[in-house]
């Protein structure tokens, strides 16, 4: 089972996440609302993989992903956003995103996105 930390401004949008992920076997093993909190929690629970949203508060989901891969090369991180403009998607991607979910998502896209991250080791 994989455990997955969700960083998103919108508590509706981590909750939505959080239900999409435990209905298709995922643990869900924190959740932060800015980029800021995500990288305190990255730390505390190293999970194996984050999804994360690009526009937040304090601090951005690309700086949150550039601080996250310095302190561990490997860790996975998909961006989840609306923002899909593609400057962003290929900035997040050259920054080490492993991938890349445009919201609204479909239930079969994320969870097949996170499982293609998860299983490329």
């Amino acid at each position: 089972m994989s455990r997955v930390l969700i960083v998103d401004d919108a508590a509706f949008m981590r909750m939505a996440i959080r239900k999409v992920l435990e209905k298709n076997g995922f643990e869900v093993v924190a959740e932060a609302e800015n980029g800021e909190v995500g990288i305190e929690k990255y730390l505390q629970h190293e999970p194996d993989i984050v999804t994360m949203d690009i526009t937040m508060p304090e601090m951005s989901g690309i700086e949150a992903l550039k601080k996250i891969k310095k302190l561990n090369a490997n860790a996975k991180v998909v961006i989840v956003s609306a923002m899909g403009q593609e400057a962003l998607v290929r900035e997040a991607i050259m920054s080490g995103a492993k991938s890349f979910i445009v919201k609204p998502y479909k239930e079969d896209h994320i969870i097949q996105t996170l499982n293609s991250v998860v299983a490329s080791e």
